[in-house]
């Protein structure tokens, strides 16, 4: 299409600017958007995240002590896993039991270790990512979370006895021998915990998880050091105390594996490279009602582009004015002329700006030829000058 053309009073030509195309009403945000903003880290609650743990963990219990107790194939499981560990010549277990179980101050340590620091270790670490690292608290989260879901197929498909409820193979059950409290398999807990639910190693999963939380945010190296010691210490004690085979050790460190592949999954990238703070909420607000990013874009969208600036007012019409020509330059008498300049046309004077000559005096004697008037006219330029020889009449030399 040609462009619309405006003519002004003075003869001008001005293109007019396109006409302004109408805003497109806002569409509901696609299901890509939608999923994306489900994706982006979010600032957590305290009450939520107590009331989610809380019951995740209570339904987690429910599970775990729900499945039916096997006692016969999870004692059978538990020789198969013992005569593949001494196939490979690792049963280490029974060696590192008796050892430990022989200095009372230490056994009776790793039994309260055992009962304890699996559940505050746990959640001191879980406040701490919420406290110092919101943004990455939701995905450290599911990755612990979906970690222990993978656990409860292994508890139901695959029950094993723990080495101390094994008969004839010669494991001490430190938590019984020093009478240690706290543990599920003390006094009566042991009869409300399922007791062959030993593999995968939930012990080995979660310390796994607070250590490698710990070595990749803490900022202090010892405490970097102290979350690489964790799982480790946590092996040694799970031995020591015959609560697990260490094969077990390796179902849990699967499950954790699980737990971090579906979290890379959902957020795409590893949930400690996710930014440590969440936005200020009115920029998540302004990039909800599409406001642009500090990236320049909007959340899940391409940037649009600005819209175009209002056109500028057409000129004023302006009137122009010739000119006037220059005054011709007077022509020089010539030689004999008369020495009066001839008469200028009528309104000459005034577009010169002098005034016309006064008329003669009736009575008073005519200009002889040749002579200048003496009505205080200068005589023209070249002509010749009247001499007074004192008598009062003026003559030519």
């Amino acid at each position: 299409m040609g462009e619309a053309i405006l003519r002004t009073p003075d003869d001008r030509t001005a293109a007019l600017p396109p006409p302004m195309e109408e805003r497109a009403e806002p569409r509901p945000p696609a299901a890509g958007t939608r999923l994306a903003r489900r994706r982006a880290p979010r600032r957590p609650r305290l009450w939520f995240e107590i009331l989610l743990i809380a019951v995740s963990y209570w339904t987690y219990s429910l599970i775990r002590n729900a499945v039916p107790t096997q006692q016969a194939t999870a004692l059978r499981n538990a020789d198969w896993i013992w005569d593949a560990e001494q196939h490979l010549g690792l049963a280490v277990e029974r060696g590192v039991n008796h050892g430990v179980n022989s200095v009372t101050w230490l056994i009776v340590g790793m039994n309260y270790y055992y009962a304890t620091l699996h559940f505050v270790v746990t959640i001191g670490v879980l406040v701490w990512i919420y406290r110092w690292h919101p943004g990455r608290y939701a995905a450290v989260r599911l990755v612990l979370f979906a970690t222990t879901a993978v656990a409860l197929v292994g508890f139901y498909f695959f029950p094993l006895a723990p080495p101390r409820l094994m008969p004839d193979m010669d494991f001490i059950d430190t938590v019984i021998v020093h009478r240690t409290w706290g543990s599920l398999a003390s006094g009566n807990l042991s009869e409300v915990s399922n007791q062959y639910a030993a593999m995968p190693s939930m012990h080995i999963g979660w310390s796994t998880w607070c250590g490698i939380t710990i070595a990749a945010l803490a900022g202090p190296r010892w405490v970097k050091a102290l979350g690489v010691l964790y799982p480790v210490a946590t092996l040694v004690v799970i031995v020591a105390t015959a609560n697990h085979f260490w094969l077990d050790a390796v179902g849990g460190l699967i499950c954790l594996a699980f737990g971090f592949a579906v979290t890379a999954a959902w957020y795409a990238s590893s949930p400690y490279r996710l930014p440590q703070h969440i936005a200020h909420a009115g920029a998540r607000t302004a990039t909800r009602q599409g406001a642009p990013t500090a990236a320049g874009t909007e959340a899940g969208t391409a940037p649009r582009p600005p819209p175009p600036p209002p056109p500028p007012p057409p000129p004023p019409p302006t009137t122009t004015t010739a000119p006037a020509p220059a005054d011709s330059p007077e022509p020089e008498p010539e030689p004999g002329s008369s020495l009066v300049p001839p008469a200028a046309p009528p309104g000459r004077e005034a577009a010169q700006g002098t005034r016309p000559a006064p008329p003669a005096d009736p009575g008073s004697a005519p200009t002889a030829p040749g002579t200048a008037a003496t009505s205080g006219t200068a005589p023209a330029l070249g002509a010749a000058v009247p001499a007074d020889d004192g008598d009062g009449a003026p003559h030519t030399s």
